[in-house]
């Protein structure tokens, strides 16, 4: 398991792999997920038995995730 920012971690025995909360095998996805169909995070915290603060984890690597990604245009 390696911890690839805090509360998020990765392991290729859990969840193939995916970035998951710390603990859990919930990956950030889903959590993103969840809370983009209107799932309030205190919704998702009692569902997948997370805290807000695992939901707001997931929500900063998400944000990180994509602040480093870039688009190539193919034309």
């Amino acid at each position: 398991m390696i911890e690839i920012a805090p509360r998020i971690t990765v392991d290729p025995t859990i969840r193939f792999g995916k970035p998951v909360v710390k603990g859990t095998r919930v990956p950030v996805d889903l959590i993103v997920g969840k809370l983009a169909t209107g799932m309030t995070a205190e919704q998702v915290a009692k569902e997948y038995e997370v805290e807000r603060e695992d939901i707001m984890a997931a929500l900063s690597y998400a944000a990180n995730s994509l602040s480093n990604e870039r688009i190539l245009p193919t034309k």
